[in-house]
């Protein structure tokens, strides 16, 4: 019966519950067109299920049996391939009889479809020129498949083989397993070598090219101590069976020793291992005599903090910080102790006041005293009856009208030039006169809050001989005020220079090559920087920080050029964003 064959898989898997039934959505013409597996178990149709199939070719499979211990039941489509019609030149030719056998054939053509699907196939993309072919059989055996520089296939690492007994000379692969003869430990090969040296592979020259699989030697020994421990209690066991037979209350008694033996071997055993771990932590920690300080311990560890060792050389015990080797103890010899009063001195009370600074006699005399540190005040005698502090005199009341001037209730100090060591406040309507010894020199003023309106302040400078006014347009904020020019942030850049806070205010020149570089997370908003190229090609910018954009464009540029000549000014929006103004593109 002819049916519709729809372009859906010919496959569908599901999770193992109970008998079904178990659905596919492709058409079949027959019972027999699929297969069913239970996990990798492949059923047969009647005795491990049953098939139905509805008019339109889709159907179901019910199982004979619950599938326990089952995951997955799959259905694959596997109908046959063969022809078994054939069309006779002038015989009958019947539609039905070629809708069947094209069905046929495009049943065929889907399972074939269905299985490349799950084969190891090479994208479309690939060149044309890639060979996908295997290698033959005979170069491929026992070995890892892998894939040329152009992606073709070809041979890898051989799988590797038992090679029996080691030999020198002998050319192995890696993955081969060998026995070593001396010790027979089994050993796997994880580079391939052409052997040389001699047993045991332990101690060869390519002992780093071979790893243990088993060791026999420990497994031996295991394996006789054990037998040596079966042959022990075998050989009590039977004494204590003759003891038994001579006499039941001796061998009661038998057993109770016997206890006590055991209990007392135990008990020596591990005293013994308590002994010989004490022993050994004691060796990790006294590590003895030695001509040089040790890097490790004893048993080749890495050195314990509190370690301690004698040096024979120096003659002096030392203790491992956790860092270096420093000596444990100091020579008693020419101490003073506490108990003794600094009474060691006597004999050279003199001379020891004299060092420590005390002067002579029983009245001490002193050059100069430090109050707090060296770098606090210093008092000195300037003179007979002269005290200085910091190099200068104090002077005494009677000192007024000679070496110091009465107090002046004239506060303004109109009269004499004014020197400031700190800040000072003035009233709106004070004027400041600048006495100044450089043009360059600048004053900084402090409005006070108070008022709403602006507040001029006349500056006149003494070696320009005319007033100069500078007006504070907010009385509650702080300003500086002195000459306007912008300066050279270091010398000029001849390598890359990432900008730091140092550079705010000021200009980079960039002088025989370099680049600059913008960095993130470092300024904050309104902070300008200046970058002047003075080279004859253009230089990069990198702008690492997170937004920058050139004025008047909306792009977040990564890099910027900045032309030969050329200005770029910098101003911080916020820590990570800046605007890029100049000859930048």
């Amino acid at each position: 019966m002819p049916i519709q064959i729809n372009n859906v898989p010919r496959r569908v898997v599901y999770a193992a519950s109970g008998v079904g039934p178990y659905a596919f959505t492709f058409e079949i013409l027959a019972a027999g067109d699929i297969a069913v597996f239970k996990d990798d178990a492949l059923l047969t149709l009647t005795t491990n299920y049953t098939v139905t199939i509805a008019a339109n070719g889709t159907g179901s499979i019910t199982l004979t049996a619950d599938p326990t211990g089952a995951t997955q039941i799959a259905i694959v489509g596997n109908r046959t391939i063969q022809r078994t019609t054939d069309f006779t030149t002038g015989g009958d030719f019947f539609a039905n009889t070629l809708n069947d056998e094209l069905d046929q054939q495009t049943i065929f053509a889907q399972q074939n479809a269905e299985g490349l699907t799950r084969s190891l196939q090479a994208p479309q993309t690939d060149p044309t020129s890639i060979n996908m072919i295997l290698p033959r059989a005979s170069v491929r055996a026992n070995k890892t498949l892998a894939f040329n520089s152009t992606g073709a296939p070809t041979t890898g690492e051989v799988i590797g083989d038992n090679r029996g007994n080691w030999s020198a000379g002998v050319s192995y692969n890696k993955r081969d397993i060998v026995k070593d003869t001396s010790t027979s430990n089994i050993f796997y090969a994880n580079t391939a070598h052409t052997s040389s040296g001699s047993q045991p592979l332990t101690t060869n020259v390519d002992s780093a090219k071979w790893d243990v699989l088993v060791d026999a030697a420990a497994a031996s020994t295991s394996a006789t101590n054990a037998a040596n421990s079966a042959s022990t209690a075998t050989t009590q066991a039977s004494n204590a069976s003759t003891s038994a037979t001579n006499s039941a209350n001796s061998a009661t008694a038998a057993a109770n020793s016997a206890t006590t033996a055991s209990n007392s071997a135990t008990s020596a055993a591990n005293a013994q291992a308590a002994a010989e771990a004490a022993l050994d932590s004691f060796d990790d920690r006294y590590l003895g005599s030695k001509t040089a300080n040790p890097t490790l311990d004893n048993d080749g560890n890495a050195l314990l903090t509190g370690a301690l060792y004698f040096n024979s050389v120096d003659g002096v015990m030392k203790v491992y910080t956790g860092s270096a080797w420093v000596a444990a103890s100091v020579s008693a010899s020419g101490l003073l102790t506490v108990a003794n009063n600094l009474s060691e001195l006597t004999a050279t009370a003199s001379t020891a006041r004299t060092n420590i600074g005390l002067g002579t006699g029983d009245s001490p005399q002193f050059t100069a005293v430090n109050i707090g540190n060296s770098s606090d005040t210093t008092v000195t005698r300037a003179s007979a009856g002269v005290i200085a502090v910091e190099g200068s005199n104090v002077l005494m009341a009677s000192n007024i009208g000679g070496s110091v001037q009465a107090y002046d209730v004239d506060t303004a100090k109109t009269d004499v030039v004014q020197t400031f060591t700190a800040a000072q406040t003035f009233r709106a309507a004070s004027a400041i006169r600048s006495e100044v010894a450089s043009t360059q020199d600048a004053i900084v003023i402090a409005g006070r809050a108070g008022g709403t309106t602006s507040r001029a302040i006349t500056l006149t400078p003494a070696s320009l001989g005319a007033s100069r006014t500078a007006t504070m347009p907010d009385p509650g904020a702080d300003y500086t005020v002195g000459f306007r020019n912008v300066p050279l942030s270091g010398s000029a850049k001849t390598t890359s220079y990432s900008l730091t806070t140092d550079d705010i205010g000021e200009y980079i020149e960039v002088g025989s090559g370099g680049s600059i570089t913008i960095p993130n997370s470092t300024f904050a908003a309104g902070d300008v920087i200046t970058v002047f190229n003075n080279t004859s090609g253009a230089i990069t910018i990198t702008c690492s920080i997170t937004d920058a954009y050139i004025a008047g464009t909306d792009s977040d540029k990564a890099t910027m050029s900045l032309a030969t000549r050329g200005l770029a000014t910098i101003l911080f929006i916020s820590g990570t964003r800046c605007v890029v103004q100049g000859n930048v593109s």
